[in-house]
């Protein structure tokens, strides 16, 4: 895995999204990320971490676990809704709503 050194000190808008998976569609979600992970960078956007944790990585809580978790930051919030509105990612989402039974998306500064 390639990791890159990031500060959190630059006035960034963060989103981190819990991810869950509809089952048997996994392959269908990475294709859709496959193409949409490239699309942040257009944006001037950033995906700091990408999680899939595995059932040991979870120690305690109330919800179901996420298939993936994701931390991605923007510096500003039309960057955020140009990658959001992106014709190109757009033209894909079919797999995302395919693949994807819910998303929990938490956005912070």
């Amino acid at each position: 895995m390639n990791r890159k050194s990031y500060p959190l000190t630059s006035p960034m808008i963060y989103f981190t999204q819990l991810i869950y998976i509809v089952n048997g569609q996994e392959e269908t979600f990475h294709e859709f990320e496959r193409m949409a992970i490239p699309i942040i960078g257009k944006y001037n956007g950033q995906l700091l971490l990408r999680v899939r944790p595995d059932a040991n990585a979870f120690i305690e809580g109330t919800m179901e676990n996420p298939y993936e978790i994701h931390l991605a930051s923007f510096p500003s919030e039309a960057d955020w809704e140009g990658f959001k509105n992106d014709g190109e990612r757009k033209s894909f989402l079919h797999l995302k709503e395919k693949s994807v039974k819910a998303i929990l998306l938490v956005k912070g500064a």
